[in-house]
């Protein structure tokens, strides 16, 4: 029997903000399915968190509108929206205990006592903040704040949640750590969650659907992977993956049984790479400018009949353990691959470097659109 379609918990449509002359949002459409932990995620400036606000009520915005379930929500103040938020900067009551933290919002809702007390004992045993509850917030690490300011948000049973770039205030190792818990509380509650970051390991981390943001559009969405996997822009492309795409400029041509790009039509033979034709619709003809997308690990050093994708000049090897990083010059334009850990240890600045090209991974753009083929 097939399962009903989830039901949208918040939508937007056709929403606009402008700060005077200066446009933020230019007509964002984005739908959350109840249940579902959807990631807005770009470049700063790009509109994320102007977005979230005006879905909190914290921005009024100058068209479009906002639902929340079955609401039209655009013009309500924000304690009518039903909406718990998690801020950047925590935004704890320094003179009251965790404990107190946690129930402010409740007591401020004149909830009855009892209902304060057992919600508070759930999250704060969910999140591990039995042992802080008497504390104040600056006897408190980072983590433990924000761990205090997402339990104020648990006990609130809003139909949604906000996360504002909540892990910017961390290291690199609470960061890692409080974002595990955020998934995991996401999937004990169930809650429909809604956050903004500019880390795209977060967004891959942690999203359902993934909003890519750009210049107050959206750009791309989807799984996060298929997004990831296929860009529909040289800005999707750019922006999504750590090392960064690299980005070479050709000319396309067929020879023998594989397509090359040459970055100039007298020298054949620049990047060598065979292609399933119907991947690429009707992008694949003579003479086309292509942009070429690899991503670092999508190439390899290539042996015995691997087919060469091109000559890596090195300049600099980056050993990080298990793996390593190469980076030179692949037909005049700066590149970056992948070594394996031994590779690492054996390849030398100076030294030249043939590369093979996992060929069904090469990514292909309009130069002038840039938009992908």
């Amino acid at each position: 029997m097939a399962h009903p379609p989830a039901k949208d918990r918040c939508v937007a449509r056709g929403v606009t903000k402008a700060y005077g002359n200066n446009p933020i949002l230019r007509g964002i459409d984005l739908q959350i399915p109840e249940g579902s932990f959807a990631v807005l995620v770009g470049p700063s400036g790009c509109g994320k968190s102007t977005l979230l606000r005006a879905v909190a009520g914290l921005e009024t915005v100058d068209g479009g509108t906002i639902t929340l379930g079955d609401r039209d929500v655009t013009a309500l103040p924000p304690r009518d929206r039903d909406v718990a938020m998690v801020f950047q900067s925590y935004a704890l009551y320094p003179h009251l205990t965790v404990r107190d933290n946690l129930a402010f919002g409740l007591e401020l809702r004149k909830t009855p006592k009892d209902i304060i007390a057992a919600r508070v004992a759930e999250a704060s045993a969910m999140l591990g903040l039995d042992p802080l509850l008497e504390r104040l917030p600056k006897q408190l690490s980072g983590g433990q704040r924000q761990r205090v300011a997402m339990g104020r948000a648990v006990v609130r049973r809003a139909q949604l949640y906000l996360f504002d770039e909540p892990l910017s205030n961390l290291d690199a190792a609470l960061r890692a750590e409080v974002r595990v818990e955020i998934r995991k509380l996401h999937e004990r509650i169930g809650a429909t969650t809604l956050y903004v970051t500019h880390d795209q390991v977060e967004a891959m981390t942690l999203a359902d659907t993934l909003w890519v943001l750009h210049g107050g559009k959206v750009a791309q969405s989807g799984p996060p992977l298929d997004v990831y996997e296929r860009p529909n822009s040289l800005f999707v492309a750019g922006f999504l993956g750590s090392p960064k795409i690299n980005l070479l400029s050709g000319t396309l041509a067929f020879q023998g049984n594989r397509w090359s790009a040459n970055e100039r039509a007298s020298e054949p033979g620049n990047y060598q790479f065979r292609v399933d034709e119907d991947r690429f619709a009707a992008g694949l003809q003579e003479g086309r400018a292509v942009t070429i997308g690899v991503r670092p690990q999508d190439v390899a050093v290539a042996h015995g009949d691997d087919p060469v994708f091109g000559q890596l000049t090195v300049d600099l090897v980056e050993a990080l353990g298990s793996e390593g990083l190469a980076h030179g010059d692949l037909g005049g334009s700066p590149f970056v691959a992948r070594l394996d850990a031994e590779e690492a240890r054996t390849v030398k600045p100076k030294s030249r470097v043939p590369l093979t090209v996992k060929a069904h991974r090469v990514h292909l753009f309009d130069p002038s659109t840039e938009k992908a083929l």
